[in-house]
């Protein structure tokens, strides 16, 4: 008879996903992992098949608690599309001030470290940025049509170069997290919808 498995699994997996953040995927032993979720190797083994596996649900849950969550603040969200987008601006530089620690963007991380060898990471974060550029183009679409940004401009190209943009201060803040330079990156960022 099998054993069932006696251990959180989502604790695991976002015990994973600090260590990911810390030291990367190939920085992370199995020994770091199973010291960092309070398990045994052969526990992550059997949970998640390897060590490539927990990076994956590692990475969905980064998704989920991270990247979503801008996207759902774009699709959720009524008023003027600059201060629209301005918020996901500010919500981000936000929450890169208050981490303290200079934890890596595990997006940022994987983009780097394994989108070019692992078709499974390079797909899930295609999906994310593709989320969130599709959420800022229909908020800078309707804001070209309620006026509040210049018609003339592809909102498309506007949608992926804030993406960029977004990450992009992500990658300094590893450099250097003050909020004030960030906003400031930022607000230069957002001329492109005046």
């Amino acid at each position: 008879m099998a054993r069932t498995r006696e251990f959180d699994t989502d604790a695991a997996v976002a015990a994973a996903m600090e260590a990911f953040r810390r030291t990367g995927f190939e920085g992370t032993s199995m020994r770091d992992l199973a010291k960092a979720a309070g398990l045994g190797s052969g526990s992550i083994y059997a949970a998640f098949g390897s060590k490539e596996g927990l990076y994956l649900a590692a990475l969905d849950l980064y998704r989920q608690q991270y990247a979503m969550p801008l996207t759902d603040m774009l699709r959720s969200a009524h008023g003027d599309a600059r201060e629209v987008v301005r918020g996901v601006f500010v919500a981000t530089v936000d929450e890169i001030a208050r981490d303290g620690q200079r934890r890596a963007c595990l997006i940022v991380a994987a983009a780097m470290e394994r989108a070019r060898d692992d078709d499974r990471v390079a797909a899930r974060l295609r999906s994310t940025t593709q989320a969130l550029e599709l959420a800022l183009f229909d908020v800078i679409a309707e804001g070209q049509a309620r006026g509040q940004v210049p018609a003339d401009r592809d909102a498309s190209a506007l949608a992926g170069f804030l993406v960029t943009s977004l990450q992009g201060l992500r990658v300094m803040a590893a450099i250097n997290p003050d909020r004030a330079t960030l906003m400031r990156s930022a607000e230069v960022a957002l001329t492109c919808l005046a």
